[in-house]
């Protein structure tokens, strides 16, 4: 897109627009958020989860960040693998979801090594060089300068850093892809009518998912702002996709 120009979904809006209408979604959203995770993946977003924890290499004592974490499902993870010496952020753009993750984790008794901040992916208010790890799961597709979020996490992470990128991304397979495609347009607006009384904001789901760039396009996106080591791990048929790069 033009540099003044971008997508939301199928529409072409203002590029200084987007993160407000994004914001609109997921203040629409949050309080049903893991509800519908469960319901939309049928449960198997947890197993994509655990597989990108169990790539992160995370030690104890050591410090992640998780970008667009939402209400909490990995930083929850991380605040055990960690451990007291150690240190996990949480960071979201939007204060309804931080704030649903922070009250979730709270509730479930994380406390003492985990942080919450608000913070645009373009521009983290970190120091250079401040984590061993850094996670975004889910939100990449929603940030407008992806190029310029990418830049910034290998601007905080530590040399040796590793990041992961957990986001859907292009079904490997022409049947699935065309399965995919209908359960996407016509359940999803459906159950987030049903669920969360919020058909536009699943339509906008599925539109902004074939929007993201596809597996190999992000590997070179990673590899354009100094990422080494890259690579990626088809899920469920490459439904989702996790990618792994390096601060060298």
């Amino acid at each position: 897109m033009s540099d003044n120009k971008t997508h939301f979904g199928y529409q072409t809006v203002d590029a200084e627009a987007k993160a407000g209408m994004v914001g609109q979604v997921f203040d629409s959203v949050a309080a049903k958020y893991d509800v519908m995770n469960d319901l939309m993946s049928f449960g198997v977003h947890r197993v994509w989860k655990r597989f990108t924890i169990d790539q992160s290499g995370v030690r104890l004592g050591q410090s992640v960040l998780d970008i667009a974490g939402g209400t909490g499902d990995l930083a929850g993870k991380f605040s055990r693998r960690v451990g007291k010496d150690g240190l996990v952020i949480l960071a979201d753009i939007n204060a309804s979801m931080l704030n649903v993750g922070r009250d979730k984790l709270m509730d479930g008794g994380v406390v003492g090594n985990i942080d919450y901040t608000q913070a645009n992916a373009e521009c983290l208010p970190f120091e250079d060089d401040t984590f061993d790890c850094i996670t975004i799961a889910f939100g990449l597709r929603n940030v407008t300068d992806k190029d310029k979020a990418l830049a910034s996490m290998n601007r905080v992470l530590k040399p040796g850093g590793r990041l992961l990128i957990l986001e859907f991304s292009k079904p490997v397979l022409p049947l699935l892809s065309k399965a995919y495609d209908a359960y996407s347009f016509s359940a999803l607006p459906i159950m987030g009518k049903l669920v969360a009384n919020d058909a536009d904001s699943y339509r906008y789901l599925a539109e902004s998912i074939r929007m993201h760039p596809d597996q190999e396009t992000l590997k070179s996106m990673m590899d354009d702002v100094g990422f080494g080591m890259t690579s990626y791990h088809n899920l469920t048929g490459g439904i989702v996709a996790l990618h792994k790069g390096f601060k060298l």
